[in-house]
Protein backbone atom coordinates (compact mmCIF):
# COMPACT_ATOMS: atom_id res chain seq x y z
CA UNK A 1 0.00 0.00 0.00
CA UNK A 2 1.46 3.41 -0.94
CA UNK A 3 1.89 5.99 1.80
CA UNK A 4 -0.24 8.46 -0.19
CA UNK A 5 -2.86 7.62 -2.79
CA UNK A 6 -4.73 10.35 -4.69
CA UNK A 7 -7.42 9.39 -7.20
CA UNK A 8 -9.23 11.66 -9.67
CA UNK A 9 -8.71 14.83 -7.61
CA UNK A 10 -10.72 17.72 -9.06
CA UNK A 11 -11.22 21.31 -7.92
CA UNK A 12 -12.36 24.51 -9.60
CA UNK A 13 -12.48 28.15 -8.56
CA UNK A 14 -15.64 29.45 -10.20
CA UNK A 15 -15.22 28.74 -13.89
CA UNK A 16 -11.47 28.08 -13.59
CA UNK A 17 -10.56 24.38 -13.43
CA UNK A 18 -7.47 24.37 -11.18
CA UNK A 19 -7.09 20.58 -10.79
CA UNK A 20 -8.70 18.14 -13.20
CA UNK A 21 -8.66 14.41 -12.48
CA UNK A 22 -5.24 14.40 -10.82
CA UNK A 23 -4.01 11.01 -9.56
CA UNK A 24 -0.75 9.90 -8.00
CA UNK A 25 0.78 7.49 -5.48
CA UNK A 26 3.81 8.05 -3.25
CA UNK A 27 5.72 5.25 -1.57
CA UNK A 28 7.54 5.46 1.72
CA UNK A 29 10.96 7.11 1.86
CA UNK A 30 11.10 8.47 -1.69
CA UNK A 31 11.43 11.96 -3.11
CA UNK A 32 8.92 12.89 -5.80
CA UNK A 33 8.83 16.13 -7.78
CA UNK A 34 5.66 17.93 -8.86
CA UNK A 35 6.45 20.46 -11.57
CA UNK A 36 4.69 22.55 -14.19
CA UNK A 37 4.30 26.15 -15.42
CA UNK A 38 2.93 28.87 -13.16
CA UNK A 39 -0.80 28.38 -12.65
CA UNK A 40 -0.66 24.66 -13.43
CA UNK A 41 -2.41 23.71 -10.16
CA UNK A 42 0.54 22.46 -8.13
CA UNK A 43 0.00 24.44 -4.94
CA UNK A 44 -3.75 23.83 -5.17
CA UNK A 45 -3.02 20.09 -5.01
CA UNK A 46 -0.99 20.64 -1.82
CA UNK A 47 -3.77 22.80 -0.36
CA UNK A 48 -6.35 20.10 -1.10
CA UNK A 49 -4.16 17.46 0.53
CA UNK A 50 -3.66 19.62 3.64
CA UNK A 51 -7.37 20.39 4.06
CA UNK A 52 -7.14 24.10 3.20
CA UNK A 53 -9.56 23.40 0.34
CA UNK A 54 -12.10 20.60 0.05
CA UNK A 55 -11.99 18.63 -3.23
CA UNK A 56 -15.11 18.73 -5.39
CA UNK A 57 -14.30 15.25 -6.62
CA UNK A 58 -11.76 12.53 -5.91
CA UNK A 59 -10.27 10.75 -2.94
CA UNK A 60 -7.24 11.32 -0.73
CA UNK A 61 -5.87 8.34 1.22
CA UNK A 62 -2.89 8.78 3.54
CA UNK A 63 -1.38 5.80 5.36
CA UNK A 64 -4.64 3.92 4.96
CA UNK A 65 -6.90 6.74 6.19
CA UNK A 66 -9.25 8.86 4.10
CA UNK A 67 -8.48 12.58 4.37
CA UNK A 68 -11.56 14.01 2.66
CA UNK A 69 -13.52 16.27 5.04
CA UNK A 70 -10.76 16.36 7.69
CA UNK A 71 -9.62 19.74 9.04
CA UNK A 72 -6.00 20.90 8.54
CA UNK A 73 -4.92 20.24 12.15
CA UNK A 74 -6.32 16.70 11.96
CA UNK A 75 -4.40 16.02 8.76
CA UNK A 76 -1.21 17.41 10.27
CA UNK A 77 -1.59 15.14 13.30
CA UNK A 78 -1.73 12.09 11.00
CA UNK A 79 1.82 12.81 9.84
CA UNK A 80 1.88 15.41 7.06
CA UNK A 81 4.24 18.38 7.45
CA UNK A 82 4.54 21.32 5.10
CA UNK A 83 6.51 24.41 4.14
CA UNK A 84 5.19 27.24 1.95
CA UNK A 85 6.43 29.09 -1.11
CA UNK A 86 6.50 32.31 0.91
CA UNK A 87 8.27 31.62 4.19
CA UNK A 88 5.78 31.65 7.07
CA UNK A 89 7.65 32.06 10.32
CA UNK A 90 6.69 34.04 13.41
CA UNK A 91 9.25 36.81 12.99
CA UNK A 92 8.56 38.45 16.34
CA UNK A 93 9.47 35.23 18.17
CA UNK A 94 12.82 33.52 18.48
CA UNK A 95 13.80 30.55 16.31
CA UNK A 96 13.48 28.35 19.38
CA UNK A 97 9.95 29.60 20.12
CA UNK A 98 8.93 28.95 16.50
CA UNK A 99 9.73 25.28 17.12
CA UNK A 100 8.19 25.20 20.57
CA UNK A 101 4.85 26.49 19.25
CA UNK A 102 4.82 23.72 16.65
CA UNK A 103 4.64 21.22 19.56
CA UNK A 104 1.29 22.68 20.66
CA UNK A 105 -0.88 19.70 19.64
CA UNK A 106 1.35 17.37 21.67
CA UNK A 107 0.84 19.25 24.94
CA UNK A 108 -1.04 17.28 27.60
CA UNK A 109 -1.82 20.02 30.11
CA UNK A 110 -4.83 22.31 30.46
CA UNK A 111 -5.87 25.73 31.72
CA UNK A 112 -5.52 24.89 35.42
CA UNK A 113 -2.01 23.55 34.84
CA UNK A 114 -1.14 26.87 33.22
CA UNK A 115 -2.73 28.91 36.03
CA UNK A 116 -0.97 27.02 38.83
CA UNK A 117 2.25 26.24 36.93
CA UNK A 118 1.74 22.57 37.75
CA UNK A 119 4.52 19.94 37.67
CA UNK A 120 2.86 18.45 34.58
CA UNK A 121 3.17 21.78 32.76
CA UNK A 122 6.79 22.26 33.79
CA UNK A 123 7.72 18.74 32.69
CA UNK A 124 5.96 19.15 29.32
CA UNK A 125 7.69 22.49 28.68
CA UNK A 126 11.06 21.02 29.64
CA UNK A 127 10.54 18.13 27.21
CA UNK A 128 9.45 20.44 24.37
CA UNK A 129 12.43 22.73 24.85
CA UNK A 130 14.84 19.79 24.90
CA UNK A 131 13.37 18.30 21.72
CA UNK A 132 13.42 21.66 19.96
CA UNK A 133 17.05 22.28 20.89
CA UNK A 134 17.96 18.78 19.69
CA UNK A 135 16.40 19.53 16.28
CA UNK A 136 18.16 22.89 16.08
CA UNK A 137 21.45 21.18 16.82
CA UNK A 138 20.84 18.61 14.06
CA UNK A 139 20.11 21.45 11.60
CA UNK A 140 23.16 23.43 12.78
CA UNK A 141 20.83 26.19 13.95
CA UNK A 142 21.67 26.06 17.66
CA UNK A 143 23.71 29.31 17.53
CA UNK A 144 20.58 31.06 16.21
CA UNK A 145 18.14 29.64 18.78
CA UNK A 146 17.45 33.03 20.33
CA UNK A 147 17.58 35.09 17.13
CA UNK A 148 14.48 36.32 15.35
CA UNK A 149 14.03 34.61 11.97
CA UNK A 150 13.75 37.91 10.09
CA UNK A 151 17.36 38.69 11.06
CA UNK A 152 18.68 35.49 9.47
CA UNK A 153 19.91 35.00 5.91
CA UNK A 154 17.24 33.69 3.55
CA UNK A 155 18.76 30.22 3.34
CA UNK A 156 18.79 29.94 7.13
CA UNK A 157 15.13 30.98 7.28
CA UNK A 158 14.28 28.12 4.91
CA UNK A 159 16.25 25.78 7.14
CA UNK A 160 14.25 26.96 10.17
CA UNK A 161 10.97 26.40 8.32
CA UNK A 162 11.90 22.85 7.33
CA UNK A 163 13.10 22.20 10.86
CA UNK A 164 9.78 23.40 12.27
CA UNK A 165 7.84 21.18 9.83
CA UNK A 166 9.74 18.18 11.20
CA UNK A 167 8.75 18.91 14.81
CA UNK A 168 5.60 16.77 14.38
CA UNK A 169 7.69 13.83 13.10
CA UNK A 170 5.82 13.65 9.78
CA UNK A 171 5.79 10.64 7.49
CA UNK A 172 5.25 12.93 4.48
CA UNK A 173 6.96 16.31 4.07
CA UNK A 174 5.57 18.74 1.48
CA UNK A 175 8.03 21.37 0.23
CA UNK A 176 6.46 24.14 -1.84
CA UNK A 177 9.19 25.85 -3.89
CA UNK A 178 11.85 25.74 -1.16
CA UNK A 179 14.48 27.27 -3.49
CA UNK A 180 12.38 30.36 -4.28
CA UNK A 181 14.43 33.52 -3.72
CA UNK A 182 17.72 31.69 -3.13
CA UNK A 183 21.04 32.37 -4.81
CA UNK A 184 23.05 29.57 -6.43
CA UNK A 185 25.13 28.92 -3.31
CA UNK A 186 22.06 28.64 -1.14
CA UNK A 187 20.41 26.32 -3.67
CA UNK A 188 23.38 23.96 -3.49
CA UNK A 189 23.11 23.87 0.30
CA UNK A 190 19.36 23.26 0.04
CA UNK A 191 19.87 20.23 -2.21
CA UNK A 192 22.23 18.67 0.32
CA UNK A 193 19.84 19.54 3.16
CA UNK A 194 16.88 17.82 1.49
CA UNK A 195 18.97 14.71 0.83
CA UNK A 196 20.07 14.70 4.46
CA UNK A 197 16.51 15.19 5.76
CA UNK A 198 15.20 12.23 3.78
CA UNK A 199 17.98 9.96 5.06
CA UNK A 200 18.04 11.25 8.64
CA UNK A 201 14.27 11.28 9.23
CA UNK A 202 13.23 8.47 6.87
CA UNK A 203 10.50 10.70 5.45
CA UNK A 204 8.77 10.77 2.08
CA UNK A 205 9.29 14.14 0.38
CA UNK A 206 6.91 15.66 -2.17
CA UNK A 207 8.47 18.68 -3.79
CA UNK A 208 7.13 21.56 -5.89
CA UNK A 209 9.98 23.44 -7.50
CA UNK A 210 10.79 25.57 -10.56
CA UNK A 211 14.55 25.21 -10.13
CA UNK A 212 15.29 22.22 -12.37
CA UNK A 213 18.72 21.87 -10.80
CA UNK A 214 17.00 20.92 -7.55
CA UNK A 215 14.33 18.67 -9.05
CA UNK A 216 16.62 16.73 -11.37
CA UNK A 217 19.29 16.11 -8.75
CA UNK A 218 17.20 14.84 -5.82
CA UNK A 219 13.92 13.37 -7.15
CA UNK A 220 13.41 9.66 -7.77
CA UNK A 221 10.36 10.41 -9.92
CA UNK A 222 8.79 13.54 -11.37
CA UNK A 223 5.16 14.27 -12.28
CA UNK A 224 4.37 17.18 -14.58
CA UNK A 225 1.03 19.03 -14.55
CA UNK A 226 -0.33 21.69 -16.87
CA UNK A 227 -3.77 23.32 -16.61
CA UNK A 228 -4.54 20.99 -13.71
CA UNK A 229 -3.85 17.77 -15.63
CA UNK A 230 -0.91 15.35 -15.61
CA UNK A 231 0.94 15.53 -18.93
CA UNK A 232 3.99 13.41 -18.10
CA UNK A 233 5.61 11.39 -15.33
CA UNK A 234 8.75 9.31 -14.98
CA UNK A 235 12.40 9.49 -14.02
CA UNK A 236 14.35 12.75 -14.31
CA UNK A 237 15.85 11.53 -17.61
CA UNK A 238 12.38 10.69 -18.96
CA UNK A 239 11.08 14.16 -18.08
CA UNK A 240 14.14 16.01 -19.36
CA UNK A 241 13.55 14.64 -22.86
CA UNK A 242 9.74 14.66 -22.97
CA UNK A 243 8.41 16.85 -25.79
CA UNK A 244 5.15 17.60 -23.95
CA UNK A 245 7.08 18.97 -20.98
CA UNK A 246 9.28 21.15 -23.18
CA UNK A 247 6.18 22.49 -24.96
CA UNK A 248 4.48 23.29 -21.63
CA UNK A 249 7.47 25.32 -20.44
CA UNK A 250 8.75 26.87 -23.67
CA UNK A 251 5.84 26.73 -26.11
CA UNK A 252 5.26 24.60 -29.19
CA UNK A 253 6.86 27.08 -31.59
CA UNK A 254 10.12 26.96 -29.64
CA UNK A 255 10.14 23.17 -29.79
Amino acid sequence: MPLLQIDDLTHAFGGLMAVAGFSTALDRNETVGLIGPNGAGKTTIFNLLCGLYQPQKGELIFDGQRLNDLRPHQITSLGIGRTFQNIRLWNELSVLDNLRIAHYSQMNYGFLDTFFLSPRLREAERRVRAEAMELLQLFQLEPHAHDRPRNLAYGLQRRVEICRALVMKPKLLLLDEPAAGMNQGEIGELVELIRWVRQQFQVTIWLIEHQMRVVMSICDRIQVVDFGKTIAQGTPDDIRNDRRVIEAYLGEETV
